[in-house]
């Protein structure tokens, strides 16, 4: 009865295990090829505006700090955060200039796909932003990575 009950356990804890990296594996987006030392993820996913400034401020803080060639950056966008990257927010300009420094915008397709059940659209998303299946499975890929998540 032992061997059974080991066996079993066995195969499913091997089972878990595929299933487990199968789901990683279809969650995973391309990482960026960065030879920067400082890795750094910043997360968004409140709608709250003074958020959205200050996770944009502390990404032109820290391009300043560290050169551009020092650090490379992602802002990771979930939940409500979704809208600092919506087209008309007023934030574009800032956006824009992050971008053209080479910081990448990553937007979950999990709440894009939430939110076009409710709004019976799906919402524009500005061009340059790399949507990923789940914002928070890329920042927790990023961080795998060696990536330093700041949730300013």
């Amino acid at each position: 009865m032992f061997k059974k009950t080991a066996l079993k356990l066995m195969w499913l804890f091997a089972g878990i295990t595929i299933s487990m990296s199968a789901f990683s594996a279809a969650n995973d987006s391309p990482l960026p090829e960065t030879f920067a030392d400082n890795k750094v993820v910043l997360q968004l996913s409140d709608y709250n505006p003074a958020k959205q400034q200050l996770v944009l401020n502390v990404a032109g803080n820290l391009l300043k700090y560290f050169g551009g060639k020092e650090v490379d950056m992602e802002i990771v966008t979930f939940g409500p955060g979704v809208r600092l990257l919506m087209e008309g927010n007023p934030h574009a300009q800032r956006i824009q200039t992050l971008m053209d420094a080479g910081v990448r915008f990553s937007v979950c397709g999990n709440t894009l796909t939430n939110m076009t059940k409710k709004l019976g659209y799906r919402p524009i998303v500005r061009g340059g932003v790399m949507e990923v299946k789940a914002g928070a499975g890329r920042i927790l890929q990023l961080q795998r990575a060696g990536w330093q998540v700041l949730k300013p």
